[in-house]
């Protein structure tokens, strides 16, 4: 029985444990051995060389783990010596999760970089009611309005309190009335004010890979509304 037999049927030896095994992960190729890859008890890796997985190799007899190759070397070596990566945090972190190495997953929700994405930043936007829903509909907005333009635009309210909310009623109920459709945010409650949430838009839409920016909106053209510097506009450059 060869080596990946022996390793799916349960028949590793104490040998077996230092037997060094060659990776495909994604194309990029790594060697360890396969008591790094069980080194963590109940993680997705010690599962995948468990007795009871089932292997996956490519042509060339390599264990193959369909998953981007790139940032797994950091995986590796927290595995092998307990290293901690410095690049590519969100990366690597999005990586341990998946391989369910809860111990370098919890370093690094210490770092400042995943510590302010996830404790913070996504802690307040879970505040702020149907954010996740209202940036699909500016994304779907932007694209029904790019049908053979270079930009388009798409209308949004940013109102942090009540007493804001109430102050925009008229002109909103204007550009209602207008026909322009118009995004609401808010009220939230949460101390990050209209631009930080301005601001998390911006950047969660940049990261879907479109190219965006945003500027207050002007109320000369809608009749009889009272301006209100909670509207904004955010323009889409397509091309």
């Amino acid at each position: 029985m060869n080596y990946w037999a022996n390793v799916m049927h349960g028949a590793c030896t104490a040998h077996d444990i230092s037997t060094v095994v060659e990776l495909n992960v994604g194309g990029e190729f790594y060697t360890t051995t396969l008591g790094t890859l069980r080194k963590l008890p109940g993680s997705k890796l010690a599962e995948m060389f468990s007795s009871s997985a089932k292997a996956c190799t490519d042509a060339e007899g390599r264990f193959f783990i369909d998953r981007p190759g790139t940032y797994f070397r950091p995986i590796l070596d927290y595995l092998r010596s307990g290293q901690l990566p410095t690049q590519h945090i969100p990366e690597v972190y999005r990586e341990a999760q998946f391989y369910e190495i809860k111990p370098l997953v919890k370093l690094l929700e210490d770092t400042p970089q995943i510590f302010g994405e996830q404790m913070a930043r996504k802690q307040f936007l879970l505040r702020v009611p149907g954010y996740s829903e209202n940036l699909e509909l500016m994304v779907r907005l932007a694209r029904a309005e790019a049908v053979a333009a270079r930009k388009s635009s798409v209308l949004v309210c940013a109102v942090h309190t009540e007493e804001e909310d109430a102050q925009c009623a008229e002109a909103l109920r204007a550009l209602e009335a207008a026909k322009k459709s118009v995004v609401k945010f808010g009220p939230w409650k949460a101390s990050p004010d209209t631009d930080d949430l301005l601001h998390c838009v911006e950047m969660d839409i940049k990261a879907q890979g479109y190219t965006v920016f945003y500027e207050r909106y002007q109320f000369e053209k809608v009749s009889r509304a009272r301006p209100c510097l909670s509207f904004y506009t955010f323009i889409f450059t397509w091309w």
